[in-house]
This record gives structure tokens, C-alpha cells and sequence, in this order.
């Protein structure tokens, strides 16, 4: 735990306080990308025009053709390759006709193109099963032959719903031979066999719209890194964490497409504040300033921060600009009712955070139970699924908000996968620097079992969420698929934020190579 003794935080204090900081590492951008360096708009109006032509010629063979591995297979590019955007419709047609017509079309003896078809059809949600069994109840050895349906086979196995116990054991039985393969075929076939579509149309399309996108996210990311400078918070707020690119590029994975850029920045905003908002609880904040801050949130008046230290009516605001920018667009459109959401979802946040701040300072460690039912909103999950919403078009409406607002099954299992993910990954660093006990104390206390028992369990209970949100999807959907998806995209970010680490908190070369190839690195053609 680092102590620092710091001057007073208040005009009117006159005694030193004592406080935590958790020295965070500065950015490591600079102003790398607060200029846009957009290209020539003749040379961007000619590329879009040849991706519409490369749509076109794409729309044709997906229609056209007659084979329906070819078919499947080109869906599975598209959607691979980041393209599938442009085609919802279509694909969505061709998926239900495969659907309506797969026992006439499908040779259920064919392991790629069943699994593959499974797939595809869960991801649209349908259902959709077949097992590859033989008469004594064990997967047929012949499987492990075909080393592209196996691999089209494990995949499928991550859509697995509670009770598809045949799944579960196909994960076992794929994972299991794949590596054995992998093992006798060497790096450069294990890539091959990992790595699809060389269909050249697809490739260039792909390339030239990724090119183009990203030129636009450039744009945004400029416009985001301008905006963040002008609130200094790296100055005005130092014991925070400085991670304005690594918060666009975690949005990133909420959102890529072009038609969301508007919920693309309102939501990188919310979540680079949300980011601060946490610092100040658990890695500055006193408990006696934290109560009237908690109070200032949830009364949402400027005029109640006047007795705050400095630092905190900085903060406050920040967050109520943020929050009246965002409505004063979406009055635009006459979609300003969906801020009140947004901040009765930040009250809250705010509310789970001093609770954890109290156990701290208690030195109290909480029961699974009560931890989870904190942390589940302390996770983030809630507020960042929510404020998804907020910049999204006329497919979002009241009923949808309040749906969002109920915890839904999606939204907590998303949280306990982020909230377990994180606190496994991050939880040794906390307790050096003096954090509330996290979910790995808490279930080792109360079970008196060992770090590696905990993070089995939690790897279970990881899984089981993941079963929870594939069973959300599945048709007929409560709302709208594109809402679902913010939800499921959002759960998908955290292997890449916290599969082996907490790539946020500290960002290393993994994350740097990611923004890189996203953010910074178009592809040549």
C-alpha cells in the first residue's frame, strides 16, 4: 500500500490529510493522436465507391450461389473479416431459408458444415442441434480426422445454453484433440487451419473498408483526445488514471461501425469518467469526503458541491458538462429523455462504490454474497450497458430503457463475467496498494480455500454467465437484437482487457500493439 501525506484538498482545511494513491502509470500516447490526419477526399470518395462495388459483386455470390458450404462459408468470412455490417439483411434471409431447410440441404454426417450452420444459426438466434455420437454414447473417432470441422466444432461449442450437457463435453472432447494436433502439425499449418477466407473479393473489400473506417475512428479519437486534454484531468486530477485512448479503443469493441460514431464518443465520455469517478473512491478519496461527494451525485445540483475539496468539485463538473452535452445533442433528435437514465445508472454507481469504500475503511471483508451483490454494480457493466444506448438510433426507445434498467439476465451475467474476470486478473495489485477485499478474498475467506480453488470456481461460474447470454439471444429476444449485442460485445471486450492481465490499469505492450493495429496501422493493399 502507497501513503502519500498531501496538503489539505479543501480551501478551509488546515490540517494534512492521509491518503491512498495507487501510482498509475502516466499515459503512454501523448498527443499522439490529437491530431487528424485525414486523407485527400477525392482519394476517400473513390474508395467508397469501389467498396460499393465490391458490395454489389459480394450481394451476387451470396445470393447466387448454390452450394451451401459455399454459402456458410461466406458468411463466416464475412463476419471474420468485419464486413458483415454491410449485409444484415442478407445474411439474415440466407440464414433463416438454411434454417427452414436444414435437414433437406445438410449432410448430417458432415461435421463442418453442421457445426458451422450451428453456429452461424445460434449466433442469429435460432436453435438449432445435432450430435455426433455413435451407438455406445462417445464422439465418433473419425471426427478428429477432419481437423476443419473439429475446429468448426469447438467453436460452435461457446454457444452452449444450461442443460446442453453434450456441448460441454464437445468443448472437452475439441479442446482436447485440437491441441494434440496442434502439437503434431507445427505453428504454420496450426495458423492455417486457425485463419480463414482467401477469397480475394472478400479480402480487398475487407481492406479497403477497414482502411476507411478507421479513418473515422482516427477522427473520432482526435475529437475524443481534444476533448479529454481540454479537462486536464491528468493535471487537475493526477492520482487518476490517464487511459483516454485505451477507453475509445475498449469502446471500440461496444461499437465499430460507422453508423454508431455519435454513441461511440457519448460513450467513450461516460466510461473515461466513470474510470475517474472509480480513482476517486478507491484510490484517493477519504471516507469523510466520499460521503457528501456520494451525496453531490446523487442530488445531481452544482450548487451542492461548494463545501467539496477542490478535486472533487473539479470532477462534479466535469460530470454534469458531460451529461448536459449529452442531452443537449440528443435534444436534437428528441431523444434527451434517455439522459435521466443515464444518471439515476451513474447514481448508483457512484452509491456501490462508497460501499466498497466503507468495507475499506471498516476493514471489513464482505461474504460472496454481499460482495456480488455490490460489485455486480461496481463492476461498471450496468452503466456502460445503459449509456450503450444513449447515442444509438430510433431502434432504442422507453420500453427498451426500462428493460435495461430492471437488471435483465444479459446485464448481470455480463457483470459477473467482467467483475470475476477483473478481480482475478487485478486483485494482487490492489491489496499492495490498499483496495477493498475483492471477490478472490472474499470467497477465500468464507470457503477457506486455496487462490487456485477460487479461480476455478469463478472460472465455472464465468462459463455458466456466458451460457446466460446465449440464452438471451435466442429468438423471439426481449428487445432488439442490436441492443443484445452492445451487451455481448461488451462481455467479449474483456478478454482482451483481462484475459492475462489488466490491460487497462497497466498498459503494456499487448495493449499497445492493439491500438497500433486498430488505431494507428492502416492495412496496404
Amino acid at each position: 500500500m502507497s501513503i502519500q501525506v498531501s496538503g489539505a484538498p479543501s480551501q478551509n482545511a488546515k490540517s494534512e490529510v492521509v491518503r491512498r494513491t495507487a501510482n498509475f502509470h502516466p499515459s503512454i500516447w501523448g498527443d499522439r493522436f490529437i491530431s487528424d490526419t485525414s486523407e485527400d477526399k477525392d482519394i476517400h470518395f473513390r474508395k467508397v465507391r469501389e467498396v460499393e462495388e465490391l458490395k454489389d459483386e459480394v450481394r451476387n455470390v451470396l445470393f447466387d450461389t448454390g452450394d451451401l458450404s459455399q454459402q456458410l462459408g461466406l458468411i463466416d468470412a464475412l463476419q471474420r473479416l468485419s464486413i458483415a455490417y454491410h449485409f444484415e439483411r442478407e445474411i439474415q434471409e440466407a440464414l433463416e431459408h438454411i434454417y427452414m431447410t436444414f435437414n433437406d440441404k445438410i449432410d448430417v454426417d458432415d461435421l463442418y458444415k453442421v457445426s458451422l450452420s450451428f453456429f452461424l444459426l445460434r449466433q442469429e438466434g435460432l436453435l438449432r442441434f445435432h450430435v455426433f455420437k455413435d451407438k455406445d454414447g462417445q464422439f465418433k473417432e473419425s471426427l478428429t480426422s477432419n481437423v476443419k470441422g473439429m475446429l468448426a466444432f469447438y467453436e460452435a461449442t461457446y454457444l452452449r445454453m444450461h442443460g446442453e450437457d453434450i456441448l460441454d463435453e464437445a468443448l472437452e472432447f475439441t479442446t482436447t484433440h485440437l491441441k494434440s494436433i496442434t502439437s503434431l502439425i507445427g505453428n504454420p499449418l496450426a495458423a492455417q487451419i486457425t485463419y480463414a477466407s482467401h477469397n480475394k473479393v472478400l479480402l480487398k473489400l475487407s481492406i479497403l473498408d477497414f482502411n476507411l473506417v478507421q479513418s473515422l475512428h482516427k477522427e473520432e479519437l482526435s475529437y475524443i483526445t481534444r476533448w479529454w486534454k481540454d479537462l486536464d484531468f491528468a493535471k487537475k486530477l493526477p492520482f487518476a488514471r490517464d487511459r483516454i485512448v485505451e477507453c475509445y479503443f475498449w469502446i471500440l469493441s461496444v461499437y465499430f461501425e460507422p453508423q454508431y460514431s455519435l454513441a461511440r464518443k457519448t460513450l467513450t465520455k461516460v466510461i473515461s469518467i466513470t474510470s475517474a469517478l472509480d480513482d476517486i473512491y478507491d484510490a484517493y478519496g477519504t471516507l469523510e469526503e466520499l460521503k457528501p461527494f456520494t451525496e453531490a451525485i446523487e442530488r445531481w445540483d452544482i450548487s451542492c458541491i461548494d463545501q467539496l475539496p477542490e478535486y472533487m468539485q473539479i470532477f462534479c463538473h466535469a460530470l454534469f458538462d458531460v451529461f448536459e452535452a449529452i442531452e443537449n445533442e440528443l435534444a436534437k433528435k428528441e431523444r434527451s429523455y434517455r439522459v435521466s437514465y443515464a444518471k439515476d445508472v451513474m447514481k448508483r454507481l457512484a452509491r456501490a462504490y462508497f460501499d466498497e469504500a466503507k468495507w475499506f475503511y471498516q476493514n471489513y471483508i464482505p461474504t460472496m454474497e454481499e460482495y456480488m451483490h455490490v460489485a455486480l454494480e461496481s463492476s461498471g457493466i450496468p452503466i456502460l450497458a445503459i449509456t450503450s444506448f444513449l447515442g444509438m438510433g430510433d431502434i432504442v426507445t422507453k420500453e427498451a430503457f426500462d428493460w435495461a434498467f430492471s437488471n435483465p439476465k444479459i446485464i448481470t451475467a455480463s457483470s459477473v463475467i467482467g467483475r470475476l474476470m477483473d478481480d482475478m486478473k487485478s486483485h494482487k495489485f490492489e491489496q499492495e496498494r490498499g483496495h477493498a477485499s475483492s471477490a478472490v478474498e472474499c470467497y477465500m475467506k468464507q470457503h477457506g480455500v486455496s487462490e487456485q480453488v477460487v479461480h476455478d470456481e469463478f472460472n465455472r461460474q464465468v462459463a455458466n454467465a456466458w451460457k446466460d447470454i446465449n440464452e438471451e439471444c435466442i429468438r423471439p429476444t426481449v428487445v432488439p437484437m442490436p441492443l443484445l449485442m452492445r451487451c455481448v460485445n461488451l462481455t467479449r471486450s474483456f478478454d482482451i482487457i483481462y484475459k492475462e492481465g489488466d490491460n487497462y490499469t497497466h498498459v503494456g505492450k499487448e495493449m499497445k500493439d492493439n491500438v497500433a493495429l486498430v488505431l494507428i496501422d492502416p492495412i496496404p493493399i
